[in-house]
């Protein structure tokens, strides 16, 4: 479960926070727009949160990976971002 300690890590200049709970957070990169989605599982290690990711709002999410915290999971999309806006190869 994500408390207010870990929901502290979303900051609002980086994401637009669409929806963050005790179990789920969806947000927009400001730098890709794209959209995330992070799960709770509420299983402890490697698999305590799913991250789901779209291009666009209209997309459908897919699974791009998992990790022990949200922190872990907001780490891993600001990676994402840096990867997209400096190294993707079209």
């Amino acid at each position: 479960m994500f408390d207010a300690k870990d929901l502290e890590c979303l900051d609002p200049k980086y994401f637009s926070i669409i929806m963050a709970n005790e179990y789920d957070v969806t947000v927009m990169s400001r730098n890709t727009g794209h959209y995330w989605y992070v799960h709770c599982t509420g299983v402890p290690g490697d698999m305590a949160c799913i991250i789901f990711h779209k291009h666009k709002y209209n997309h459908p999410y897919h699974q791009q990976g998992h990790g022990n915290s949200l922190r872990q999971a907001i780490r891993g999309i600001q990676s994402h971002d840096m990867w997209q806006m400096n190294g993707r190869k079209r």
